[in-house]
């Protein structure tokens, strides 16, 4: 009875979290310029457009395949974590607060004062 509703509650949910994380990663790595992965040492846009529109597909279509959903979060979240914070710094996206490098994320450091 308890893997009864597992089956019908929790395991879809998780189904659907996976393919909306990659959706979200599929549209970020469509998004950013194609320069940007050189200029941050990463793979092609290519590369990274291929590896996630399986991974959505894969997620949508072939969920019951549970080797390839796995190795298709585990890219997703290496998209997610390491190339797309890399993207967005060599684009100019990163913090623009204009403030100086003594600040921390609740203002100024002023030294204990």
């Amino acid at each position: 009875m308890l893997m009864n509703g597992f089956d019908n509650g929790v395991l879809p949910l998780l189904g659907f979290a996976m393919l909306a994380l990659a959706v979200v990663a599929f549209v970020f790595a469509l998004l950013a310029r194609e320069d940007a992965y050189r200029a941050a040492d990463k793979q092609t846009k290519t590369f990274w457009l291929v590896i996630l529109g399986v991974t959505v597909l894969v997620d949508f279509f072939l969920a019951s395949m549970l080797f390839l959903t796995i190795a298709g979060l585990v890219a997703t979240i290496v998209f997610l974590v390491d190339v797309r914070p890399a993207l967005k710094q060599v684009s100019g996206g990163g913090r623009r607060s204009g403030g100086s490098s003594s600040d921390g994320p609740y203002g100024p450091y002023n030294g204990g004062r």
